[in-house]
């Protein structure tokens, strides 16, 4: 089995290199150390400083008091954490192009998973190469290393201070401050001499968790490999995955949509020989300098036809609010799978049919959603339930598939549930001959209708396991009510006459 290899990527000014990319005025006017300021417990506290103030001796934490009294020049700017965070995301982003697996570590850290990827740039140092190129377009202030254990290669690229012949070599070497536990743990394992992490790996873990918490074997187990661990993605890794990249960065946004259809073919191929169908498609489009432009679309069945995932790629492109802007080109295209289902081979029909017909009408269900929005095109699912406003759901088609069977009628027969139903139902004026009994007028929109003929009752109660507790519901009974125009109604009871409140009366739908 392949051992893993892991990246981390650490920016130790990620917030002030942020603000010197994004605000360059307001860093220009600081024209001195800068740090940047949250309020906290009452008081102004530095939360980031950027190189020149921490080479004055301020860090994150100090009071704002006690910095200025220590370097009066010092400029200050309130942070933003959200952006701050949203850099990191950014960042994030563009190291998809080196692995699917990218993981944040908030507030200034990336881990990558580059198991099976390096031999993609020449081996590690040549990834190492292009990653430190590309990042200098987000920061400028980098620290990386490479180890078998995502804690490790954190733990090397934030406390390694020289070169060693080795990673274990390099692990034995770091100090305690490494397994970043709390503080009074770390100023319990100095007064006990124990200072790099050499120093605990011989000792048996008993006495260690005795003595400084269970914490820190599990900790150090980690960081030196002897438990396996691994990432989480921000990302779930696809089913499928298909890229190209360019010597030369395609500059047209057409061309980048031809390239997406060729990725298209691919997949379909692959897809046909595992007789699956995919139901959602990514496309990421990997700009030179850094952005990506994400674009996904979904179908309501599984689908693996190339020429209908282009056409709903198109329809998505069309449907953009804003053009895609290649910038300075996509060096790099990349079409994910991530939902596969099981999809047998069609059937061809010599005259057509229903199953031809139900494709049309799912890619028009398609095209719609990708135009207009997934969440405005819906579909009605029926529901098992006797309560009529809740028989219906509406929901969006590309996602709802029936699960049951629509209730019909006995041939010849009218229909049992009506054709519009008022929801709410309106109250309606009834004339009946006895309290329990079938309604023989009723008058509705201050019209009076004379009843000639009718169907019921039909009762319907309220389900006992939604009621709420001490609710003990009314009961319903429906009657199909004919009046002397031939205009039919569903009409219904709402409570029984022992029941309380009293009873009253409603029209719930129209039958024509």
């Amino acid at each position: 089995m392949t051992a893993r290899r892991y990246l981390a990527l650490w920016f130790p000014f990620l917030a002030t290199d942020r603000l010197a990319r994004c605000s360059p005025a307001s860093v220009r006017r600081a024209d001195g150390p800068l740090g940047l300021t949250e309020r906290h417990k009452g008081a102004v506290r530095l939360t980031a400083c950027d190189p020149a103030a921490v080479a004055l001796g301020l860090a994150a934490g100090m009071t704002l008091a006690d910095a200025r009294a220590r370097v009066p020049e010092l400029a200050a700017i309130e942070a933003d954490p959200a952006a701050d965070m949203a850099w990191l995301e950014r960042i994030a982003d563009a190291c998809d192009r080196f692995t699917p697996g990218v993981m944040t570590e908030p507030p200034d850290g990336i881990a990558l998973d580059i198991t099976g990827c390096a031999h993609l740039f020449g081996g590690e140092y040549g990834l190492l190469a292009e990653v430190e190129a590309r990042m200098r377009r987000w920061t400028g202030h980098l620290r990386h290393a490479l180890a078998d254990t995502p804690e490790g290669a954190r733990a090397l690229a934030r406390f390694q201070t020289a070169p060693s012949s080795s990673e274990a070599a390099a692990l034995r070497r770091l100090p305690v401050a490494a397994l970043e536990l709390d503080a009074e743990a770390e100023r319990s394992l100095r007064r006990a001499g124990l200072k790099t992490f050499g120093d605990l790996a011989d000792r048996p873990a008993e006495p260690l968790a005795a003595r400084f918490g269970i914490e820190l074997p599990d900790r150090l187990d980690r960081v030196l490999g002897r438990t396996g661990s691994r990432i989480t993605p921000r990302r779930a890794p696809p089913a499928l995955l298909f890229e190209c990249r360019f010597a030369e960065p395609i500059a047209r946004a057409d061309d980048a949509v031809a390239v997406i259809g060729e990725l298209a073919q691919q997949a379909g191929a692959e897809m046909e020989e595992q007789r699956k169908g995919g139901r959602r498609f990514v496309a990421r489009l990997f700009r030179s300098d850094g952005h990506v432009v994400d674009l996904a679309v979904e179908c309501g069945a599984p689908l693996r036809d190339p020429a209908r995932i282009m056409r709903l790629f198109t329809e998505r492109v069309a449907a953009l609010s804003d053009p895609i802007d290649p910038g300075f080109g996509f060096d790099m295209i990349r079409l994910a799978v991530p939902r596969v289902e099981p999809l047998a081979a069609a059937q061809l029909q010599l005259e057509g049919g229903s199953d031809r017909a139900e494709e049309a009408i799912g890619e028009l269900v398609d095209r719609l959603s990708m135009r207009a929005g997934a969440r405005r095109i819906r579909r009605f699912v029926a529901r098992d339930t006797h309560i009529p406003e809740q028989a219906v759901l509406a929901l969006p088609a590309i996602e709802a598939s029936a699960p049951m069977l629509w209730a019909t009628s006995d041939p010849g027969e009218p229909p049992h549930r009506p054709i519009h139903l008022f929801d709410p139902p309106q109250p309606v004026e009834v004339i009946a001959e006895l309290p329990d009994g079938p309604p023989r007028r009723f008058r509705w929109r201050r019209n009076l209708h004379e009843v000639s003929r009718f169907e019921g009752p039909e009762r319907i109660a309220a389900e006992w396991w939604r009621r709420a507790p001490g609710d003990p519901g009314l009961t319903r009974d429906y009657y199909r009510v004919e009046d002397v125009r031939g205009r039919r109604f569903w009409l219904f009871r709402h409570g029984l006459y022992d029941e309380k409140p009293a009873p009253r009366w409603y029209v719930h739908g129209l039958f024509a």
